[in-house]
C-alpha cells in the first residue's frame, strides 16, 4: 500500500455472513483482488472458524453486488476517512457483470394472473 494520510484512505467494516465484523483501512487505489489478499494474509483473530484456504475465493459484496476482481475503491467513490461496510463471503466463482437480475427482466408471454368469480 502506499504511504497516504488517514484522510485520503478508505475505511472498511467487513462482515462475515456469521455476523463477525472487522475494520481495515485500504487506499483509494486497492482492488477488490488486494483487498482479499490483504485480509487473508491479516486474518483477524476470532475468525478462526471461518477461515479459507486460499484468497482467491474471497469476495467482496457492496450494495448488494458482487466486486470483481480489478475493481479498486476508489472506482466506487467512496468517501476517504469515513468507513464503509461491506460483506466478506466465501466464493468460487462469480456471476457475469451486469448479470444480477437479467432473468427477471426478460419478457414472457406467460401470465401468472387468475381470474376469481
Amino acid at each position: 500500500m502506499t504511504t497516504q494520510t488517514d484522510l485520503d484512505m478508505v475505511h472498511l467494516r467487513l462482515i462475515l455472513v456469521s455476523g463477525k465484523t472487522q475494520d481495515f483501512t485500504f487506499s483509494p487505489n486497492d482492488s477488490a483482488t488486494d483487498i482479499a489478499k490483504h485480509v487473508f494474509d491479516n486474518w483477524p483473530a476470532g475468525w478462526e472458524e471461518e477461515q479459507v484456504s486460499s484468497p482467491g475465493i474471497l469476495r467482496l459484496i457492496f450494495q448488494g453486488r458482487f466486486l470483481h476482481g480489478n475493481v479498486t475503491l476508489g472506482a466506487l467513490k467512496l468517501p476517504p476517512g469515513r468507513t464503509t461496510v461491506m460483506h466478506l463471503v466465501a466464493r468460487e466463482t462469480l456471476p457475469e457483470p451486469n448479470s444480477h437480475g437479467q432473468r427477471n427482466r426478460e419478457k414472457t408471454t406467460e401470465s401468472n394472473c387468475c381470474l376469481l368469480l
